[in-house]
């Protein structure tokens, strides 16, 4: 996945809850944030769940430095 792909996902996710939202399980920042900590926590099980293998090489400091951005970023 690249930047770019990561950012599309992300547009995705907000057009889809403009669109739907009421059907999220997650309709508040801090419920959505929440359970984003939550999954990525349990995110090893998930990925067995799935038969998949967890990737090992994730850039987990960019992700949380975009988070954090966000918070201010316009």
């Amino acid at each position: 996945m690249t930047r770019e792909s990561l950012a599309a996902v992300i547009r995705d996710l907000s057009d889809d809850f403009h669109r739907r939202g009421e059907e999220w399980e997650n309709r508040t920042v801090e419920d959505y944030l929440s359970a984003l900590a939550a999954w990525i926590t349990d995110s090893p099980g998930s990925y067995r769940y799935l038969g998949e293998e967890m990737p090992a090489d994730g850039d987990w400091t960019f992700f949380a430095r975009a988070l954090s951005a966000a918070v201010v970023y316009e």
